[in-house]
């Protein structure tokens, strides 16, 4: 099979790009189209890949600021017509959907999220802290691509979600029905160790950003004394800091070769956010450790309340300091919070992916509906 695969941004290296990677595997020699590849700022291995990038790729200082130039990239994808392929499979969290094929080619969607910052705009602008001058004389342009992302969508032929929630998005989004096929994990990585190894402290790792909710772990590791390592960085660490007790610690940074040894002497993991999906739930488990998690997201599919972990219902300081207090880290099996998070494998995605699309393309040639 011939396949082209469309991927927004190649300027940094994050969920996406983990997803890019499993594709790039599952479907060797296949050409990338992007709107942006700054090679400096990816992994060395990536100058191996076939990367075809846009005319948006020669604007001023894009690859340091890209949102700046929000308004160019439907112009753009609408432009790029890739011809001579069997399928088209885009990674899309912004605009690459958008990408015209021509009438004989399906096109495969694997959605990490409908546009976050065109359908959920006010709370994407309040977190990041925008000016409420700024917010109101973006919607106007907001509501254009609004209806862009909304038509571009309507082409696509089969949608494939990485969670019950973004496949609920697609839908009230969209008006369009996806099936799931959940992320790659690296499970492998991970490995429980004795009982005797494990520590009294709970874990976060993230980027330290004000939408991943960490200071909500913050101010209940501090109001229960308890001991807490956040490993990460980001914008938001100052203020963090500024409400951590202390038995917070910051350990900014940590080397991935480092993370396996983290999670797996952690008492568990705190997953405070509302994620998509969210890779690091799955890693703590594959490491044979619990994870207490907002229930929202993609943790409803990650986490099993009494098997692999808890749910706290409200996005409070509260709230998670009341499940605190009732968790007991010895109710939960080591070996079947690995046995779960097995169900999220590289091995199984890229299988998954390989049928979704084999699939899609013999039921597009045979002109059967396509879910």
């Amino acid at each position: 099979m011939k396949l082209a695969i469309a991927h927004d941004w190649l300027n940094q290296r994050g969920g996406a790009e983990d997803v890019l990677e499993a594709l790039v595997d599952a479907f060797p020699n296949s050409p990338i189209f992007t709107s942006l590849y700054a090679p400096e700022r990816m992994p060395p291995e990536y100058r191996q890949w076939d990367i075809r990038a846009l005319w948006t790729n020669r604007l001023p200082g894009i690859a340091r600021a890209h949102m700046r130039y929000l308004p160019f990239y439907p112009l753009a994808w609408a432009g790029c017509q890739p011809r001579g392929f069997d399928a088209l499979l885009s990674n899309k969290s912004g605009f690459c959907h958008g990408l015209r094929t021509p009438p004989d080619m399906p096109h495969v969607c694997y959605c990490l999220t409908p546009t976050r910052y065109l359908w959920q705009y006010d709370e994407y602008m309040a977190q990041e802290g925008y000016p409420p001058a700024l917010v109101a004389s973006l919607r106007p342009l907001i509501a254009l691509l609004c209806r862009w992302d909304y038509a571009a969508a309507q082409r696509v032929t089969r949608f494939i979600a990485i969670s019950t929630t973004v496949q609920e998005r697609i839908r009230r989004l969209y008006c369009r029905e996806a099936s799931i096929i959940h992320p790659p994990v690296d499970i492998d990585r991970f490995a429980p160790v004795p009982s005797t190894e494990v520590g009294e402290y709970l874990l976060v790792v993230s980027r330290l950003i004000p939408y991943k909710r960490i200071d909500l772990a913050v101010r209940a590791a501090t109001a229960l004394g308890m001991p807490l390592k956040i490993a990460g960085h980001g914008r938001d660490e100052r203020r963090l800091r500024s409400l951590a007790g202390p038995t917070v610690e910051f350990l900014g940074y940590v080397a991935d070769g480092e993370l396996p040894a983290l999670f797996a002497r952690c008492r568990a993991l705190l997953f405070p956010g509302l994620e998509d999906f969210g890779i690091v739930p799955v890693q703590a488990q594959a490491a044979g450790r619990p994870v207490i998690a907002y229930a929202g997201g993609g943790a409803l599919d990650t986490v099993e309340p009494g098997i692999s972990g808890e749910l706290f219902a409200e996005q409070t300081a509260d709230c998670l300091v009341e499940t605190l207090r009732q968790f007991d880290a010895s109710a939960y099996v080591p070996s079947v919070l690995r046995e779960r998070a097995a169900r999220f494998s590289r091995e199984r995605f890229l299988a998954a992916i390989r049928a979704a699309v084999g699939d899609t393309c013999a039921d597009f040639r045979m002109g059967k509906a396509i879910r």
